[in-house]
């Protein structure tokens, strides 16, 4: 049976989630940091590590932005097949509910019409819309402010397949490396293997909305993950670049089938405020 959703519907919600996401951090990423405050060794790192979850606390408390850069906004669209959209144009009316919310909520508008002439479109609109076709009759949609200093240090590796678990394991470590302080570390490492050269990409996006304690549930890329999060918290890059045992809070890898010829690989960082919310109507 078909049902009907009006499209004013997902306006007022993703005006809602613009909000949420800038302003709350996930549970899961608030006892992310704890666990790494209280397993922190190094006093410097200690602190800058306190800061940030007051910083947390201020953020929430007072309805301040969580960080300055309130993201270009990408948006994951799980629509279920027995879903008929009416009222207006789909497109248009996730893109409202994008510019709801950052105009209404006071959030930086941070995205720009075209890639050389530099003009703001001032309500941060268009937004970076990924669907996907699902079973069922609910929508859900999961919304991702994603900031530039982290997304900048994003890599792409089109690795051979005789590189193998150690080319992905080398080639995630190069990137978090190259990134140093830039990203804005701890990190939340997002990666994306298998497929081809844009899906990778968008994996290792989508990886970065996957829960902190979220393993593979393919064993040989768990593995992957957990070397990676051990090997890249022995790097001293630390909180803020500093120094410590904290570089990253969290490794995700999402994998797909791929080319007898090839092994993409997509790094997609986030910096310590790893910003996402859904709701499913």
């Amino acid at each position: 049976m078909i049902r009907e959703i009006d499209v004013k519907l997902l306006t007022e919600e993703i005006s809602k989630l613009c909000i949420q996401a800038t302003h709350f951090l996930s549970q899961d990423m608030v006892d992310a940091f704890q666990k790494a405050y209280e397993k922190e060794r190094k006093p410097l790192a200690k602190e800058i590590l306190s800061q940030l979850q007051e910083n947390l606390s201020i953020a929430g408390e007072d309805m301040i932005p969580i960080c300055q850069d309130t993201g270009m906004a990408v948006i994951f669209m799980e629509v279920g097949q027995d879903v008929h959209f009416v009222g207006g144009d789909l497109y248009e009316a996730i893109n409202k509910g994008v510019a709801k919310g950052y105009t209404e909520g006071y959030l930086r508008k941070s995205v720009v019409e075209d890639p050389l002439l530099r003009v703001n479109t001032k309500d941060n609109t268009p937004a970076v819309i990924h669907y996907s076709v699902v079973p069922g009759d609910q929508v859900k949609i999961t919304l991702a402010p994603k900031g530039f200093g982290s997304e900048n240090m994003s890599k792409v590796y089109m690795l051979k397949p005789a590189d193998g678990k150690e080319g992905v394991v080398n080639s995630i470590l190069d990137a978090i490396s190259a990134a140093g302080p830039n990203a804005c570390p701890p990190l939340v490492i997002g990666a994306g293997l298998g497929g081809d050269f844009e899906l990778a990409a968008k994996m290792a996006k989508h990886a970065l909305t996957l829960p902190v304690e979220y393993h593979s549930p393919k064993e040989h890329i768990a593995e992957i993950e957990r070397e990676v999060f051990e090997k890249a918290n022995q790097l001293n890059i630390g909180p803020a670049g500093l120094g410590g045992d904290t570089t990253v809070l969290a490794v995700h890898i999402e994998s797909f089938p791929t080319h007898i010829a090839g092994m993409p690989l997509a790094v997609n960082m986030c910096c310590h405020v790893n910003r996402h919310a859904s709701v499913v109507i």
